[in-house]
């Protein structure tokens, strides 16, 4: 079976799909991909495909730019042809949200489709609880319990426990270049082993200083011998200049702009090590197996985007406004920028090259290794004393909660600890429960009235409690992604009312299953 995967989105979510084709593969089919021809040369870096057709997504917008929507209309025709004379699909799985993923895939077309489409009129047809899951808990931050890619396999179909991200590694050619290339960069004297430094990030609130790099840098180098390797791309060479004049008597391999993707893995593997911010190369390192230290500042997470390998370390700031929601300015002027110390970074270099070395203090951060739980899903544990914290008891049962109401299951039994102890959090979150439990079962009992008797009335009373339904959660910060996804299933649901009474009923057993965690 021909089964055509489209991932029309950067570098580090391309990397991310690896996992996907890796399990699509193993059930005997031929996998294809759609990218944007802009990142094609990733493409390049993923193993288990047959077939990748790059969407030349800048030249079509380029033609609607100039107003020419024949020359838009012809490049996209010239896709699709392609695409059914090289690939024809027999399972199409879109794993982008975006509308215009959602118009290709109904352009393509195929006999089964999963993840995000659009119905015949024009609105969201997500496959799946979790594809609809996946798209909506980008938008709430902290509410998503499950790393992107467990979200990705979910979306896609995969129940199997997953595997590691686990990329093709670079060619020998590629190999000897890079060691080569870091050779010439070595100081008289020679050095003990190369470390990776990733200075840039999508957002600068997301990234770490680069004095703090600079300060990290030197430290390798005078402590270990580690000569610090500078990556990145030709925007981010200002970063390296910056670091270059932070610490002007430092020697350093300065790579950023000057390798392809390529180039940029093989210059991997011939390090010890990687500390980045939230980035593509994080993903690429992991994939390739190298150790990685990762900094999540800002918006970022390791809970949702942390590197999908077992022995990686992630660090936050330890503070309790982290991570920040998306559109917000920062009231406390950026502060988790400035709290996650070279001195905690430096601890979990030094655990990455000794795993059982002592425990580490990491001052001003939390840290935690990545580990696959067992149900196949990656999980993140606390070397830090954080694990007990009310964020890490939440992020426990929403993980336990939402993956069976997402796979259809009952909930069961909670046998962890209390979810939240900070009295007014508990207080607000029971409150809501308590207030969805009972429009939850009032609607179900309209439903039945409706079903007898359609009246306008009733109607109009049902349609009301559904809205009110999806405020109570939506407003509770802890229970918002569940105000979001109600409000898209029961959209979706609307058309078949015993579905629609399916629904309600799963939505009353998972409030229920909430609200008895707390006394």
């Amino acid at each position: 079976m021909n089964v055509l995967v489209l991932s029309l989105t950067r570098f580090g979510d391309l990397l991310q799909t690896q996992p996907v084709l890796s399990g699509l593969k193993a059930q005997g089919h031929a996998i294809g991909l759609v990218c944007l021809e802009n990142f094609a040369g990733a493409a390049a870096l993923l193993r288990d495909l047959d077939q990748t057709l790059p969407l030349r997504g800048a030249r079509f917008l380029a033609c609607l730019e100039r107003g020419d929507w024949r020359g838009s209309l012809k490049e996209l025709d010239g896709f699709l042809a392609g695409v059914r004379q090289d690939f024809r699909p027999d399972l199409l799985i879109n794993l982008t949200p975006s509308l215009s993923a959602r118009l290709l895939v109904r352009a393509l077309g195929a006999p089964e489709i999963r993840g995000f489409s659009v119905d015949p009129f024009g609105f969201n047809d997500d496959a799946s609880d979790w594809a609809a899951f996946l798209q909506l808990a980008s938008a709430n931050r902290g509410q998503s319990p499950f790393n992107v890619v467990d979200l990705f396999r979910r979306s896609a179909g995969l129940q199997a426990a997953a595997s590691p991200l686990d990329l093709l590694p670079p060619s020998a050619e590629d190999r000897t270049w890079a060691r080569d290339l870091l050779r010439s960069r070595e100081p008289q004297g020679g050095v003990r082993g190369f470390a990776a430094l990733q200075l840039g990030a999508s957002e600068d609130r997301r990234r770490w200083p680069v004095a703090c790099f600079a300060e990290l840098g030197a430290r390798l180098w005078t402590e270990q011998g580690r000569l610090p390797v500078l990556l990145g791309s030709a925007q981010e060479q200002g970063l390296a200049a910056r670091f270059c004049r932070a610490a002007p008597d430092l020697p350093c391999a300065d790579l950023t702009g000057r390798t392809s993707l390529a180039q940029l893995a093989a210059v991997l593997t011939c390090c010890d090590f990687l500390v980045t911010n939230d980035t593509g190369t994080m993903h690429l390192a992991a994939g390739l197996g190298l150790p990685v230290a990762a900094i999540f500042l800002a918006t970022a997470q390791p809970v949702d985007t942390g590197p999908y390998r077992p022995g990686c370390l992630c660090l936050e700031p330890d503070l309790d406004c982290h991570p920040c929601a998306f559109g917000q300015d920062c009231g406390r002027g950026e502060e988790c920028r400035r709290t996650v110390s070279a001195d905690a970074v430096l601890d979990c270099v030094r655990l990455l090259l000794e795993p059982d070395g002592p425990a580490i203090s990491a001052p001003g951060a939390r840290v935690w290794r990545t580990a696959f739980d067992a149900q196949g899903f990656l999980d993140l544990v606390p070397l830090t004393p954080h694990g007990d914290s009310d964020r890490a008891r939440w992020l426990a049962v929403q993980r336990r909660s939402y993956r069976r109401f997402l796979d259809g299951l009952d909930p069961e039994p909670w046998t962890g600890p209390a979810p939240l102890r900070d009295p007014a959090a508990a207080a607000s979150t029971c409150a809501a429960l308590d207030k969805a439990v009972g429009l939850l079962q009032l609607l179900e009992q309209q439903l039945l009235l409706l079903e007898r008797d359609p009246r306008p009335v009733l109607k109009a009373k049902f349609l009301t409690n559904c809205r009110l339904l999806q405020g109570i959660l939506g407003d509770e910060p802890r229970l918002s992604v569940l105000g979001a996804l109600w409000l898209f299933q029961s959209q979706q649901a609307a058309r078949d009312l015993p579905g629609l009474g399916r629904l309600i009923r799963r939505y009353g057993h998972l409030a229920r299953s909430l609200r008895s965690l707390f006394p």
